[in-house]
């Protein structure tokens, strides 16, 4: 599964694509199994011009029965900012918030693991 996700060039906030439309929450984000139609997606949001800064997708995993980023980096991006839980959209709380706090998985850091190699 994949979601499909960017920057709001306006102020940064971390949005989500759902029918055509960005959303700030990832819990109303659309979720796509099939490849094609994630591909076909982000090909629409790429060619909407100055809305969004760089859109991609993410891979996701299943969190307590909700579908939660794969990645670390994505889950920090959806709840955001880290500076203090009373700030950003973790501090809206609900039951997607809690499934992202608590999400297990890989974190993806090839770039830490090959440096450490190096050492």
């Amino acid at each position: 599964m994949k979601a499909l996700t960017g920057n709001r060039l306006a102020d940064g906030e971390a949005v989500f694509w759902k029918d055509g439309r960005w959303v700030e929450r990832f819990a109303e984000a659309q979720i796509f199994g099939d490849e094609a139609a994630a591909l076909d997606a982000e090909g629409k949001a790429k060619a909407q011009g100055t809305v969004v800064v760089d859109p991609y997708l993410i891979d996701l995993i299943d969190s307590e029965g909700l579908w939660a980023p794969l990645s670390f980096r994505e889950r920090v991006r959806c709840l955001g900012p880290t500076n203090h839980p009373q700030h950003g959209k973790q501090a809206v709380g609900g039951e997607d918030v809690e499934a992202l706090r608590h999400a297990h998985g890989a974190a993806r850091s090839t770039g830490r693991v090959n440096l450490i190699k190096r050492k």
